[in-house]
């Protein structure tokens, strides 16, 4: 690296980036330059626009810190794939107004800086994204692998089969062979829905399930997805599996007052009267039902397994013990 001046000087941003303070000397070992080629390279950086603080020591140092203008950005494969998804979603989520429009421009403008391989997995990206589908409050923000995630992005966009291994709850891996339609994050997870060819049926497979995937070079026309969307594919999906722990309630609220507040998924809603519906709150997680529980805001009487009722009614007792040790001022 001591004579290729250019991939020097990205590495030493890239280092500097990772942590707060360097030691000079400690950059010139992981670089393999002198100290001295350290010091040019920084003076460089700092021409650049980089604001680079040298430190005080026995050895001195250098301290990368922000500034009021925005030098170039040096991003990796999965850091741009992530800030890429990233900005898909907040614009999937919010429509074309407000952020949603914020976050569509960002997202131009990135895919305009970036380098062709880049470029093209952020479009694909964006090609494969569905809008999320949300269900309850305080739910973090959908995990994937960066890598799986471009792979399969890259596959919805080329209708290209892909085959992977599959992790379901009752067993090992198992072997996959799909025709990949799109991406959509939901609950806090990424779905691919996919054709499968053995099963010759539509399937949604949660990506932090789906390992090692690897495209094919078959590509096949698009087949039509038998729902209005993605979306609503997962969301029914979801709504109809079977589900760990059983809780069903029937809440004294309007059927649209607690969609609005729990965000949905159809199908778990359903009206009884004007005044009265039951929610399926059933799912594979007791701290979830207890939140969509919280967010119903309304009177209701719950049918639910054994376990999720002592869940509710130790967490009841916590808070119950938390708030009597409040001040009453």
């Amino acid at each position: 690296m001591t004579s290729d001046m250019p991939a020097r000087m990205l590495r030493l941003l890239s280092l500097m980036q990772t942590r707060r303070e360097w030691p000079g000397q400690e950059l010139a070992d992981r670089l393999g330059v002198t100290l001295r080629t350290v010091r040019r390279d920084i003076d460089r950086l700092r021409e650049l626009g980089y604001l680079v603080e040298g430190t005080t020591g026995p050895a001195g140092g250098y301290r990368l810190t922000s500034g009021t203008d925005m030098p170039p950005l040096l991003l990796d494969d999965e850091e741009t794939v992530a800030i890429a998804v990233a900005l898909r979603t907040a614009a999937a989520a919010s429509g074309v107004t407000g952020i949603g429009e914020t976050a569509l421009r960002a997202l131009a403008k990135l895919e305009q800086v970036l380098p062709a391989r880049l470029r093209s997995q952020a479009g694909a990206l964006q090609q494969a994204t569905t809008a999320p589908v949300s269900y309850g409050a305080g739910e973090n923000g959908p995990q994937a692998d960066p890598a799986v995630l471009a792979a399969l992005a890259a596959a919805c966009r080329d209708h290209e089969i892909v085959t992977f291994d599959y992790t379901t709850r009752q067993g090992p891996p198992g072997p996959r062979r799909v025709e990949p339609h799109s991406l959509v994050p939901a609950m806090g997870r990424w779905y691919l829905v996919a054709y499968d060819t053995r099963a010759e049926d539509w399937r949604i497979y949660r990506l932090d399930r789906i390992t090692g995937p690897a495209p094919t070079a078959h590509r096949v026309p698009a087949r039509s997805l038998p729902a209005p969307d993605p979306a609503a594919f997962v969301a029914a999906k979801i709504a109809t599996a079977p589900a760990r722990h059983r809780a069903v309630a029937t809440v004294h609220a309007p059927a649209a007052a607690v969609l609005a507040r729990t965000q949905g998924l159809p199908g778990r809603v359903i009206p009884i009267d004007d005044a009265t519906c039951t929610v399926d709150l059933s799912g594979g997680s007791l701290s979830r039902i207890a939140q969509l529980m919280a967010a119903l805001d309304a009177d209701y009487t719950l049918d639910a397994d054994p376990e999720v009722v002592g869940y509710l009614r130790a967490a009841a007792e916590r808070t119950l013990r938390r708030t009597n040790g409040l001040s009453r001022d």
